[in-house]
């Protein structure tokens, strides 16, 4: 026989579908596309993100013949937990692999009944924002929508491996904010369907406003978000004019102030059916002597007098060699009172998870650079540069 004709004992095994990154519309197409009724993705979904099921053989409700046939073809896949880590105030990190040398890290925080997630879109950031150690990291590349989602199912199924009797009606996640590491809206095609995943009554049941994208402001994205899928929406403000937003937000350079305010208000009039109780959430990092000042928040003031908004003050989280330091309480309780002045919801972002390095902007993961970024920044520590002090 010619040794370079290929058998069908030869033939090798075609990679198994991951299920886990499908929305219901995907696994009913799925189901129909093997011969099966669309009901079955139902049945599924539900063993999957309700109940933390990886294993087909679990499903009881279902055929023998369908569990063999896609224990075949099929497979439920996360990203690998390769490190874990509990805060003492509650706060949990993993670290999880999603690729050869790649990891990225998502975080869970609690307060009281409320259980908020934190989710990665990218391994690094394409973005460069002068205060965030996750972009200093450089870029690698977008995630999957399952490594995405599986990001909620590792969160969700931790809860499952403490306590076997855990009702999953209970939602052990009450919140989820595309805001761990990467930008979400530069990787559009994977986050939709995660989201959508997350909304899904069959899924996750969360609730549109507790769904949460975090974006620096990526304009004509903005615009396509609010076409597909109803989601809360939050804004990487950190600055309230363009000399200064350019050098700590850079993409500031390609979609300034003026065109980010348009966005916002753009994306609040698609859903006037809320009867103006919308509100886009405005994100400030605190840093000392930089965008701290009273001027500043009158600036902010006249900014956002067009755009509701409800404004999230961050005390600036270090990180090693750091351009930056945190403001001083006393200087965020008056910016916050400036603000609250003029008729703004303003609150001040509790400090959670820094022990273990899991507070906002901390988030680091293992990025194959292919921006040179982390290069370039090691360098300047090296050379002892600093990019910007306090004044």
């Amino acid at each position: 026989m010619n040794p370079s004709v290929t058998t069908p004992e030869s033939s090798p095994a075609l990679p198994k579908v991951n299920l886990l990154g499908m929305t219901r519309a995907q696994l009913e197409e799925f189901f129909i596309s093997i011969g099966e009724k669309k009901f079955r993705a139902t049945q599924i979904i539900k063993w999957i993100h309700q109940l933390g099921v990886d294993n087909f053989e679990e499903m009881s409700n279902v055929s023998k013949a369908l569990r063999s046939k896609l224990e075949t073809i099929a497979e439920i896949r996360p990203p690998e937990v390769v490190y874990k880590e509990f805060s003492n105030d509650g706060t949990r990190k993993w670290v999880l692999k999603v690729g050869e040398n790649s990891m990225v890290e998502t975080v869970l925080i609690p307060d009281g009944d409320r259980k908020t997630l934190c989710v990665s879109s990218q391994v690094g950031c394409a973005l460069d924002c002068s205060f965030c150690s996750t972009g200093k990291q450089g870029f690698q590349r977008d995630l999957t929508t399952a490594e995405i989602i599986g990001q909620v199912w590792v969160a969700n199924r931790s809860y499952f491996e403490e306590n076997q009797d855990y009702d999953s009606r209970t939602r052990a996640l009450t919140n989820v904010v595309m805001m761990g590491m990467g930008e979400p809206l530069l990787n559009f095609d994977a986050v939709v369907p995660a989201m959508d995943l997350m909304l899904e009554d069959y899924a996750y049941g969360l609730s549109k406003r507790r769904v949460t994208l975090s974006t620096s402001g990526i304009v004509p994205m903005m615009d396509k978000l609010s076409d597909v899928i109803d989601v809360s929406l939050a804004v990487s403000l950190h600055a309230t004019n363009d000399e200064l937003r350019n050098e700590l937000v850079p993409v500031n350079k390609k979609y300034p102030l003026k065109e980010l305010m348009a966005a916002c208000q753009r994306f609040l009039a698609k859903f006037q059916a809320d009867g103006g109780r919308r509100k886009i959430t405005m994100e400030y990092v605190m840093l000392a002597g930089v965008n701290d000042q009273a001027s500043h928040a009158y600036e902010m003031v006249q900014l956002l007098k067009n755009v509701p908004s409800k404004i999230n003050l961050i005390p600036f989280n270090p990180f090693p060699q750091a351009p930056y330091q945190c403001s001083s309480r006393k200087q965020i309780l008056a910016f916050q009172q400036i603000l609250t002045e003029a008729g703004f919801v303003c609150t001040i972002r509790a400090t959670r998870g820094d022990d273990i390095d899991a507070a906002c902007g901390q988030l680091v993961g293992q990025v194959q650079d292919r921006t040179k970024r982390a290069a370039r920044w090691q360098q300047k520590i090296n050379a002892g540069e600093i990019i910007r002090s306090p004044q």
